[in-house]
């Protein structure tokens, strides 16, 4: 990577980082602007940095620096959230893949692709909730627990950002594409705009 590319990387990490201090709480998981960061990196960035960013901010979170909404360290494996933090991570590569591979430059194309990431963070999401309650917190959650708690409650505010943020890659990601390395940022497909 060059310098320019460690530097955006570097930004949208600390972005993460910013939109976990931003939250409502609600039982179990916290509604957070997180996500935001997520679909701005796989946008702006492109799959393979999108997904480097938010390995970095997660990576930075578990050797002790207090950036994830509940603190910081190694022993946040074991809480109830981290799976979301796993799922920031794929479903930024997501959200990158699918608009970069089709060349999306629609509201309604961008918001079915972050649609898509912000599935991908609920399924490991809940996933990790319904493991984590059950196996390492030793309170018995059952699955309709957890689709309540897990994705049920929090998701409506994520489908609002999803939407806005949607309307912001539209209108940011040309403008954006002159300061982005290109070739870091864009692959070249045969693939038609949706």
């Amino acid at each position: 990577m060059n310098t320019r590319s460690i530097s955006y990387v570097a930004l949208f990490a600390a972005m993460t980082a910013i939109g976990a201090f931003i939250k409502v709480p609600i039982p179990y998981i916290p509604f957070t602007l997180q996500i935001l960061s997520v679909y701005l990196a796989g946008a702006l960035l492109g799959p393979r940095l999108g997904l480097i960013s938010q390995l970095c901010y997660v990576l930075i979170g578990l050797i002790g620096i207090p950036v994830f909404a509940d603190g910081g360290g190694f022993s946040y494996v074991f809480k109830p959230t981290f799976g979301y933090l796993i799922g920031y991570v794929i479903a930024a590569f997501v959200n990158g893949w699918i608009i970069h591979r089709f060349q999306l430059e629609k509201v309604k194309s961008v918001f079915a692709a972050n649609l898509a990431s912000l599935l991908t963070v609920y399924f490991f999401g809940c996933a990790w909730l319904y493991a984590a309650m059950n196996w390492f917190v030793n309170t018995p959650f059952t699955l309709s627990q957890t689709f309540l708690y897990g994705f049920l409650l929090p998701v409506p505010g994520d489908l609002l950002l999803c939407f806005l943020c949607a309307v912001f890659i539209v209108q940011t990601r040309p403008r954006m594409a002159r300061f982005i390395n290109r070739k870091e940022n864009e692959r070249t497909w045969a693939k038609p705009t949706l």
